[in-house]
């Protein structure tokens, strides 16, 4: 049995977890850095599948994205930008498949004009929230009573219009069908973007790539830490109190600290056991909280063919199985990449089938975008985080109907000595790394803040 004593005990080894670490090391404090899985990361992860380098998780850097971007510059990793000459494309609701380049979808006129007017106004409301603090807004519980789905059809009858409007924040982000979460809460992920209108540009939201892969992050702060990270090392109870916290974790260890944060997705808390048992508001709050839900195709070819035809590899449409792709190709290889997404409940649907049909159907998607070439990956792997043990859904836990302004003030407080830091409770960079660096920064400023350091 291991039993050791440190200033703070950090659960969960993922971005939030190594910068929170990293900040209380550098200001003094001891830490022990627990992890249940056998690689540092959370749902940062690259790996090589069948000699092809994926990121099976998080990988792109949106110019907004202070936090990670300091990171990235500070451990010296170089970024990349994501290919994107030539023309994207989008396929329309009879099945056709047109070519365009700009913002702008190849809609009609009149579509076009309806998604312009909506997407204003919904700038101008983001404008008006707080992403640390949406609750506040004095429309948030209106906005919290109706649904993303209910307001959008209430602006327009235009279904096309509607349908694209609805996807950002649906399919492409939240990763949960569209009349499952409130408006107030598809407000708040524009919101923690800069505008609606960044959340739907694809060249803003995904500008960049680190060579190597994103997951060099956690890696290269964790390297830093030496052996107080514990790899294989899933936290069974917490016992906390006035005088601090003790972890018992899997390998018979033992950590008595004086503080703790909890770095992992809030859905995972009731795998720990806590004595005493939370507050009675901590566990209704966790109750209303829950992941989505998305597949990421990871498709690899001899070659980017689809640059031969003047494509950038950007695809887009509410229709299709996959409703987003893109040019994935790493940096420096001759091979391309394709990435494309399938998720709520599109991404239910298919796994109903079995492994072959599932690859058959998403392939004749992207195959819709790029050409019959699309069907005959050399590598072809999906991103399945619902069945991730320690992670169970993507990308991020968001609220239910009416959970975002009833709890979200409560989502950060401490317990305690007992704090809580992950991308899902971010404003800024919210369900991102960047948001997740940001928790980081603010569990250990709390903690060195109630610490007198």
């Amino acid at each position: 049995m291991t039993d050791i004593t440190r200033d703070v005990v950090i659960i969960g080894a993922g971005a939030a977890g190594t910068t929170a670490a990293n900040k209380l090391r550098q200001a003094g404090l001891t830490v022990a850095v627990l992890e249940a899985r056998d690689r540092v990361g959370g749902r940062l992860w690259t790996d090589v599948i069948d000699g092809a380098m994926l990121e099976l998780g998080g990988q792109w850097v949106s110019p907004d994205q202070d936090a990670l971007k300091e990171t990235i510059e500070e451990l010296g990793l170089e970024t990349f930008s994501r290919y994107r000459e030539g023309d994207n494309v989008y396929v329309g609701p009879d099945g056709t498949l047109h070519r365009f380049t700009g913002e702008m979808f190849p809609v009609s006129p009149e579509t076009e004009a309806v998604i312009a007017e909506i997407t204003e106004r919904l700038d101008a409301m983001v404008a008006e929230i707080d992403p640390d603090r949406p609750w506040e807004h004095p429309n948030a519980e209106e906005w919290d009573k109706v649904t993303w789905d209910a307001w959008l059809r209430a602006q327009t009858d235009d279904d096309e219009a509607i349908r694209n409007l609805a996807f950002a924040t649906g399919s492409a982000m939240l990763t949960k069908p569209t009349h499952t979460f409130s408006l107030l809460q598809s407000l708040l992920m524009a919101a923690s973007a800069g505008s609606y209108s960044n959340l739907v540009d694809a060249d803003f939201i995904l500008d960049k790539r680190v060579v190597g892969g994103l997951q060099q992050v956690p890696q290269a702060l964790a390297a830093r830490l030496g052996d107080d990270v514990f790899l294989n090392s899933p936290v069974r109870s917490l016992e906390w109190g006035d005088d601090g916290v003790v972890a018992h974790a899997d390998g018979d260890l033992t950590v008595r600290a004086r503080y703790a944060i909890l770095a992992h997705a809030p859905v995972l808390y009731d795998r720990i056991s806590f004595v005493p048992s939370l507050p009675r508001r901590q566990h209704q709050l966790h109750q209303h909280l829950s992941m989505g839900f998305v597949i990421k195709v990871h498709a690899v070819y001899d070659r980017p063919f689809w640059r031969e035809q003047g494509l950038s590899g950007t695809a887009f449409s509410p229709y299709e199985l996959s409703h987003e792709a893109y040019d994935n190709t790493n940096h420096g290889d001759d091979r391309g990449t394709l990435v494309g997404f399938v998720s709520d409940q599109n991404a239910d649907d298919l796994f109903t089938l079995s492994a072959e049909e599932r690859k058959e159907r998403i392939l004749e998607s992207l195959s819709h975008y790029y050409g019959p070439e699309a069907k005959n990956p050399v590598v072809y792997y999906e991103s399945d985080w619902g069945t991730e043990e320690w992670t169970r859904g993507a990308y991020a836990a968001s609220f239910d109907m009416g959970g975002l302004h009833r709890y979200g003030a409560d989502l950060r407080a401490a317990v305690g000595p007992i704090h809580f830091a992950c991308s899902d409770m971010a404003g800024a960079g919210y369900q991102h790394v960047d948001g997740a660096i940001r928790m980081g920064r603010l569990a250990a400023a709390n903690i060195l803040a109630a610490d007198g350091s």
